[in-house]
């Protein structure tokens, strides 16, 4: 068994929901967390900054409400999302927002930093680290991490290229702290094939795109019920990084999806006005095959609860 830290060690329900850019807002994820799953955000969700300080009050404040109103079924902790990249200009500011309400949870990308990992721990902190090999997970760890999210093929958003198979057996043969497991997970039979690979948590991302609380515009909701990983195109042009995008959406922004130019890396940005050129091309992973409607968060969850007590059923007979 793994080595959990006191935020991860009794959840509802080993699932994380990843932290959904532009998507993510407090509705979801304080719907994800009273649903039993871990919510998550990415600080640039809040657009001002200022916005941020509002939304963790916000998500503080009905939490705590629940809890006290049910002390019976106590919601998950909620995680943000902070993007270690030079390019974002807010780090410092959002981590301090971060500190002020202690977030439970931080998940740093694209980038890993002792000062980051440190602030967080001054007040009781866990820190999740995005990585997509074995090489960045040791570096994340030796910063001061205290779990991995290892992002296998299939990921929606900024994706990796690894089997889960290898990636998971690699880290477990060196680290026996909290891992979770993201790549094409939206149902609660892969939530059990990731536990008995070896993760602690399944990372589950698009599929709550598709849920009512989310803040997608119904073009987008609609677009993954009815699309699955044939539909799922990876490219580097938008952000710099490679990732998973929904093809009807790039064909809708004028392009070929199957002859997209790649971008140089090093112009990656994460500032405001670089993510609104591509506001409406929408990142999405190859798990959306599941997903057969728009429901709440609440009746999603459940439906992954009785898949996953279904599948463990069946793997134990």
């Amino acid at each position: 068994m793994s080595k959990l830290p006191a935020a991860l060690a009794h959840l509802p329900f080993p699932v994380i929901a990843s932290p959904l850019f532009i998507i993510s807002n407090p509705k979801l994820v304080i719907a994800q967390c009273i649903a039993g799953v871990v919510g998550s955000m990415p600080a640039l969700n809040a657009r001002p900054a200022e916005q941020l300080e509002e939304w963790l009050i916000e998500i503080t404040e009905a939490l705590d409400a629940h809890n006290k109103a049910h002390p019976d079924r106590p919601a998950a902790p909620y995680a943000i999302n902070q993007i270690v990249h030079k390019s974002n200009d807010r780090l410092e500011h959002d981590m301090a927002m971060c500190v002020k309400y202690k977030v439970p949870i931080i998940i740093t990308s694209l980038g890993a930093r002792e000062d980051i990992n440190a602030a967080a721990h001054s007040y009781g902190g866990v820190v999740l680290h995005d990585i997509i090999n074995n090489k960045h997970a040791h570096k994340a760890i030796e910063k001061g991490a205290d779990g991995l999210i290892a992002v296998a093929a299939g990921a929606g958003g900024h994706a990796g290229v690894k089997s889960p198979f290898a990636l998971i057996q690699e880290i477990r043969q060196w680290f026996d702290g909290p891992v979770a497991l993201s790549g094409a997970i939206s149902t609660g039979d892969a939530v059990l094939a990731a536990q008995a690979m070896g993760a602690d948590f399944a990372y589950i991302g698009s599929a709550f795109i598709a849920t009512e609380e989310a803040r997608a515009v119904d073009a987008y909701k609609q677009s993954i019920v009815d699309s699955n990983s044939d539909d799922i195109v990876l490219s580097n042009l938008f952000t710099g990084v490679h990732g998973n995008y929904l093809a009807p959406s790039i064909r809708n922004a004028g392009m070929d999806p199957d002859n997209l130019p790649e971008s140089d890396p090093s112009k990656m940005n994460f500032s405001g006005d670089k993510t609104k050129a591509w506001k409406d091309i929408w990142g999405c992973g190859q798990g959306i095959g599941a997903i057969d409607k728009v429901q709440s968060t609440a009746d999603y969850v459940a439906q992954l609860k009785r898949q996953y007590a279904a599948a463990k059923a069946r793997v134990l007979a």
